[in-house]
Parts: C-alpha cells; sequence; structure tokens
C-alpha cells in the first residue's frame, strides 16, 4: 500500500502580505524550497500548499513569517535563514525576534536574532552574573551593553561600566601615541561602538562626562566595589585568573555583570586566561549562568559565520569534542 504524503495548507490572512512573504521575485520562497528538497510547495493566491515528509515544518516556517509580518518585522534573506534554523530545532522565530530590547541611536529596535542570543538575552534578564562565551560576531558585547542601557533607562541601576583588559594583540602600549588614557583608548573602543549604536554621540558623551557611564581598563576596577552599576567585562579571556577573581569580587549591592569572552581568541602572553575552565569552579552558584555561543549565532556577514564554522570544525577535529552548546551548569 502507497503511503500518501503529509499535506500542509497555510492560509495567508491578506493578499497584501504575500509579496513580503514571497520575496522580490519568489527569492524567500526559493530559500525555502532549496532548505526543504522534499517538500513542494504551490503558491495559489494568498494560500501555501506544502507536501512533502518535512511539509509540518514548512507549514509552520509560513506561519511564523506572517507572525513576523504582522508584528512589522522586515523579511530578508538573513531572516529568512535563521527563521529555517529555528523552525528545524522546533524553535519559534516570531518569539525570538520580536523581543525589544531598546531602539537604538538610529531609530531602529535591538533585538536578539538567533535563539542563542535570545537565550544570552534572557539569561542576563534573569541572573547577577552572566558569561557569554562564544566566536567573534555573535553579539556578545553588543547584546550586553543593549540590557545596560535599557536597564540605565529603566532606573534598574545608576551607572554602566565598560571594563575590558588592555592586553595587546600585535602591538605594544608603549608604542602607541599619547598618554596612559591615549594608549589605553584604542583597546576600548569597541565598547564606544557599542554603545554609540544604543544612544546618540552626543547623548553618551554627556552621561560619560557625568560618569554615569564609565569606560575603563580592567586595572582601573582594583579596590573599589561596585553598587547599583550594570557592568560589563569584554575580552574576559584576555584577563588572568587573578584578574578575574579581583573583578567577580568588585560586585556590590544592586549591581547586574555581563562577562563575555571567546576562548578561541585568547592573548595573555602566557597563555593563563581567567574564563578558561571557570565554568568548572562556578557553575554550582545560584543567579550565575554561563551561556555557550557558536557559529549559527554569527550575525555579521555570511563568511563570518563560514570562517567560524571553518575553524570549529578544525578545532573540534585536532582537539576533540567542543563543550556543549547553550546554557549549562557544570
Amino acid at each position: 500500500m502507497t503511503s500518501v504524503a503529509p499535506t500542509i495548507s497555510v492560509v495567508v490572512p491578506g493578499s497584501h502580505l504575500m509579496p513580503e512573504l514571497l520575496g522580490q521575485r519568489d527569492e524567500l520562497l526559493r530559500r525555502v524550497e532549496e532548505a526543504f528538497p522534499d517538500v513542494s510547495v504551490v503558491v495559489r493566491g494568498n494560500e501555501i500548499n506544502c507536501v512533502g515528509p518535512r511539509a509540518h515544518q514548512v507549514g509552520k516556517l509560513f506561519e511564523e513569517m506572517v507572525l513576523l509580518l504582522q508584528r512589522g518585522e522586515k523579511l530578508d534573506q538573513s531572516v529568512m535563514d535563521r527563521s529555517i534554523v529555528m523552525v528545524r530545532a522546533e524553535q519559534r522565530p516570531s518569539t525570538i525576534l520580536t523581543d525589544d530590547i531598546l531602539k537604538g541611536s538610529r531609530g531602529r529596535m535591538v533585538r536578539p536574532k538567533t535563539a542563542g542570543q535570545k537565550r544570552y538575552v534572557d539569561a542576563i534578564r534573569n541572573n547577577t552574573i552572566t558569561f557569554g562565551i562564544g566566536p567573534a560576531g555573535t553579539g556578545k558585547s553588543w547584546l550586553a551593553v543593549a540590557m545596560a542601557v535599557q536597564a540605565l533607562h529603566a532606573r534598574q541601576v545608576q551607572r554602566i561600566i565598560l571594563t575590558r583588559p588592555a592586553v595587546e594583540a600585535g602591538e605594544r602600549l608603549g608604542f602607541l601615541p599619547g598618554d596612559l588614557m591615549a594608549k589605553i583608548d584604542p583597546y576600548l573602543r569597541p565598547l564606544y561602538d557599542a554603545l554609540y549604536d544604543m544612544v546618540d554621540a552626543e547623548a553618551a558623551q554627556k552621561l560619560i562626562e557625568r560618569q554615569t557611564i564609565e569606560v575603563a581598563p580592567l586595572a582601573f576596577m582594583r579596590g573599589r566595589t561596585l553598587n547599583n552599576s550594570f557592568i560589563i567585562l569584554d575580552e574576559a579571556q584576555n584577563t588572568t585568573p587573578e584578574q578575574m577573581k579581583m573583578f567577580l569580587t568588585r560586585i556590590g549591592f544592586g549591581s547586574k555583570v555581563v562577562v563575555t569572552g571567546d576562548i578561541s581568541q585568547i592573548d595573555v602572553p602566557d597563555g593563563r586566561s581567567g574564563l578558561v575552565g571557570l565554568e568548572k569552579k562556578l557553575g554550582e552558584i545560584d543567579s550565575l549562568e554561563f551561556v555557550r555561543l557558536d557559529g549559527s549565532d554569527v550575525v555579521r556577514h555570511r563568511i563570518v559565520a563560514d570562517i567560524v564554522a571553518a575553524y570549529e570544525k578544525f578545532t573540534s577535529s585536532s582537539d576533540g569534542p567542543r563543550p556543549r552548546r547553550g546554557s549549562s551548569r557544570a
């Protein structure tokens, strides 16, 4: 007896949504067909019929895309590609991609763009200390700064402190021009860039002048107690174990901390990174969470994701299995 292939029909509420849903010259429809080659997709008017073994996933994908359009999200190839990954993992793009954090300085809403980023944002909301560990381009620092600015706007904290270790990656501080702060400034520039994405440059400068926002090297944290603050330690893989302990013991009442790092880019001269192995030490502590991001969470140019995946594959084959992706407690 021949089995009948599953069939799913999706009725789009309004033909005006169809052009955006299918994309210019049906480019988004073709992305779906390439991702699910065993499913036949036939469009008639505002009805989409899906026939094949994974018809339910394709139907779910179109339903989720309709919800995104109804909530004002613009669909493009990157949104569709990320949504396909989410639906395959039984996740809901309409929930993940519409989690508003704040409106950035250019008027665009800042939101997580992948399931891993959503997990990271939720961890920051729900914990006192969050460790975001992953490769370049996964939004670790950018989302942390967005959450910090949102907390400041909501008066959940009184100030923001952005810090990172001033560790050279090829150049020596002594060879850079200027005084100490001028020498350190290039190492803090990525934090300024993220900040200016959230707050326009003039407003950000006023907040810095009033010390509502402080951007400083990690060495300046020693001996302080940081109360009612949102503190971000960036590039934490370049701390020593002693520096990491020093930083984590600065936390005072009413504060929230995000520590970000990429253990594949350690520039500490002797390789003694304060981030490596930290989950085994701290993983059982309440209100503290480690979130791991990977190549699927990269939101820069697609080639960056391909480069990260290539490095991860090489590292996996050379050094054995990598840690499991996602939030975990050792």
